[in-house]
């Protein structure tokens, strides 16, 4: 299968401290693809490259439609049809849940500019359709202010597919729920890969043997090993480096 966006020799700097250095990996589309590493790894500095917060001294990042995404701005990047949740939920509490998904299915985030924003039939379907992906439509006239942390961390996943995007970026979507809310939320990106690829920076190993297709190991920065998780929990250097001894007795 094609990959749906490909990263090739990737190498990003601060101050001559390669956070990323070298990177070449792929993600397939319909993939429900993880990268994982210890603290430092470049896990996030990468997602950080691929949404454009970030250009890399090296490398580029190519699109399927061939587009350089190292050469474009965050907006455009989100045109193109790559979208990124941050881990700490970014939604406005003082509107209700039905008026947030409105904002992100134009892709403003301004009230004033909403205003005169007037969405189409096809929108208000595909943001009722999404609504109901993410268990939120009965509670659609409610603010987010009132929502557990698992449910904004829905709202805020929707608000991304109501966008259609391509590739849906997500940092450690998982960070602070319970196991119930979490195993929704394996649910919620098993189904979502049904629309598009997903790439998910995680450390909640439990989560990514659920619902991992792919998993990248990245440790200071480098590849270390790639493959499903059943093969990369096996390799000694990884264990060694990052998922400890429980690992070994658990392979």
């Amino acid at each position: 299968m094609n990959p749906v966006l490909e990263i090739n020799n990737l190498t990003i700097s601060f101050d001559g401290f390669k956070a990323v250095n070298n990177l070449s990996t792929s993600v397939k589309k319909g993939d429900i693809h993880f990268f994982i590493g210890p603290n430092g790894a470049g896990k996030t500095t990468l997602l950080d490259a691929i949404c454009g917060r970030v250009k890399p001294a090296s490398g580029n990042i190519i699109f399927h439609n061939g587009s350089d995404v190292t050469r474009l701005s965050e907006h455009e990047i989100v045109e193109l049809g790559i979208g990124r949740k941050f881990q700490v939920p970014s939604v406005f509490n003082g509107i209700t849940i039905y008026e947030n998904m409105e904002l992100a299915a134009v892709k403003v985030r301004s009230l004033y500019s909403s205003l005169f924003t007037k969405l189409t039939r096809e929108q208000n379907e595909r943001i009722k359709s999404v609504l109901n992906i993410i268990g939120l439509y009965e509670d659609r006239y409610r603010t987010p202010a009132k929502l557990s942390h698992g449910q904004k961390q829905w709202l805020e996943i929707g608000m991304l597919l109501v966008q259609q995007p391509e590739i849906m970026l997500l940092d450690e979507p998982v960070a602070g729920m319970g196991r119930k809310e979490t195993e929704k939320t394996g649910e919620l990106l098993r189904q979502i890969s049904q629309q598009c690829s997903v790439v998910v920076v995680e450390h909640d190993m439990e989560f990514v043997r659920e619902c991992a297709n792919t998993v990248t190991v990245l440790h200071e920065g480098a590849l270390l090993d790639e493959g499903d998780m059943e093969k990369v929990q096996k390799n000694p250097r990884v264990i060694e480096v990052y998922l400890g001894r429980g690992e070994r007795e658990r392979s």
